[in-house]
């Protein structure tokens, strides 16, 4: 990576640039394409393109520079966006091959915040089938390949966001996350996520074909290459859309605090519930012994929670708000599968089938046991500012697409534990609707867990309500004293862009 690198340079700083005139967003455009023309056949990230659109729209930018116009804070800013948004005149098909033929005549709510902000948008990235794996892989788009290791996977379901932004590919990228979809791609990639608050991006316009109703747990959030770009992201994305904007505004808790020592940081390293990968253990340990030398004001410490009865509690919730995006022979399987559940068995498998099928009166006793975790969780904040703990149970798995996502295994130090435990981590902010920052802070030692060259790891940074530009602000802290983003060894192998 050089100085001059436009496709690696933050966000944030190619939109200084372009507007103090020292770039021109057509030239930060074809940087981006550069890189999506080297390395996109290897990794798959970008899926839909506009390039002949995106090209007339940053001549425009920079024709509206000439001028003295500003179109926003995201002026000539080029980046993709998850396919699973809609964006008029593109497909939204969410890896779903009944969906091909569906076209979006209508931006998301999300997406044309970040045109009207001048945001250059040129592509779609992959998704996982119906964005239901931490796999990127579909019938419609094939599949994506981890930047860091092509035989790895890239995280899901916004992975095809995130090995583009770590190849260079886009300068931003807006994902959503339901179980861990920001979070764990960007832990996966080595690149920065942020899982807002439930409810402070509007989720309109990505939703399947036809329907309208928000989907309980799930939100929109911007990934990065730096903790300030998501800040940026965050400003731009955030608010109330339709009808709720005639009279709600949303002005989320300003974050002055920029030392280590300025907040009080519960660490919360394991858990019983699943098996954790040493040798991403170790690194997370580094770098909060890194930031305790580095003056953070850390302790071992969690919320009063049963961990064990949290994780089915959102289990329960996750899979019957996903579930009703279920078509009907899969409602009928699941039905079929929750009479086990009925019997007394509670194998993992029978209770997402029951979690599917369950009564209104089963869910809303769900729903209050979130809400006296939500409690806990307050009660815990009262005495920290954060909590730092993992973001998945190990760094990125190999590909397997056999079986289905509840009856594959993953390997954690040479053992096979469930897929679905990389929900824990997931869950762990999830559930009680808080947001929460991943960033990068190191990397597996190279022929750790069989791996034969490093992965990179990163931190979750969990936050109270509304507290998300504080988790945030954390993370740039981190990025200041770890060092933030590396660009994989496969972008380093390309000539560089700009």
């Amino acid at each position: 990576m050089t100085a001059g690198d436009l496709s690696l340079t933050p966000a944030t700083e190619l939109a200084s640039r372009i507007s103090s005139g020292a770039v021109s967003a057509a030239d930060v455009l074809e940087a981006s394409l550069a890189r999506h023309d080297q390395l996109n056949p290897v990794v798959n990230a970008v899926v839909v393109t506009r390039l002949d659109d995106a090209r007339a729209r940053a001549r425009a930018a920079d024709e509206a520079h000439a001028r003295g116009e500003s179109w926003g804070p995201l002026h000539g800013v080029p980046m993709t966006v998850k396919e699973a948004f809609d964006w008029a005149g593109t497909p939204t098909t969410w890896g779903n091959p009944d969906w091909a033929g569906n076209v979006a005549d209508a931006d998301a709510v999300a997406v044309r915040r970040l045109l009207d902000a001048g945001a250059v948008v040129y592509g779609k990235t992959n998704v996982p089938l119906m964005l239901s794996d931490w796999q990127t892989y579909n019938d419609v788009y094939g599949t994506t390949n981890n930047p860091w290791d092509v035989a790895r996977v890239p995280g899901g379901s916004s992975g095809g966001a995130a090995a583009a932004l770590a190849t260079g590919m886009a300068a931003l990228e807006l994902g959503s996350d339901i179980g861990g979809s920001i979070r764990n791609p960007a832990h996966f990639c080595g690149v920065f996520g942020h899982k807002p608050t439930f409810g402070v991006v509007p989720t309109q316009g990505h939703e399947p074909p036809g329907w309208r109703s928000p989907l309980d747990i799930a939100v929109c959030g911007p990934l990065a290459r730096s903790a300030d770009d998501l800040a940026l992201a965050l400003g731009v994305l955030a608010g109330p859309a339709g009808p709720d904007a005639a009279g709600y505004r949303l002005e989320l808790p300003a974050e002055e605090r920029d030392t280590l020592d300025g907040f009080r940081v519960g660490v919360m390293a394991d858990t019983p519930v699943i098996a954790n990968s040493t040798a991403m253990l170790d690194v997370l340990a580094n770098a909060v012994d890194a930031l305790g030398a580095a003056g953070a004001d850390v302790a071992e410490a969690a919320p009063r929670i049963d961990q064990h009865e949290y994780f089915d509690n959102y289990l329960m919730l996750l899979r019957s708000a996903t579930g009703a995006l279920a078509d009907a022979a899969a409602f009928d399987a699941a039905r079929a599968g929750a009479q086990g559940y009925a019997q007394g068995e509670r194998d993992l498998g029978t209770r997402v089938d029951h979690a599917m099928t369950m009564t209104h009166r089963e869910w809303f006793a769900h729903h209050e046991r979130r809400e006296q975790y939500r409690w806990a969780w307050a009660e815990f904040f009262d005495e920290f500012d954060l909590l730092l703990c993992p973001t998945a149970a190990s760094a990125a798995s190999v590909h397997d697409h056999s079986g289905t996502r509840v009856s594959r295994t993953v390997d954690v130090d040479g053992v096979a534990h469930p897929c679905m435990d990389q929900l824990f981590w997931a869950g762990w902010s999830c559930n009680a609707y808080l947001p929460s920052t991943v960033a990068p802070v190191g990397f597996t030692a190279a022929g750790a867990d069989g791996v034969a060259g490093a992965l990179p790891v990163g931190i979750q940074i969990v936050a109270p309500h509304l507290a998300d530009l504080r988790s945030i602000r954390y993370a740039s802290l981190i990025e200041r004293t770890l060092g933030g983003f590396t660009p994989p060894p496969l972008v380093l192998g390309q000539a560089a862009a700009g």
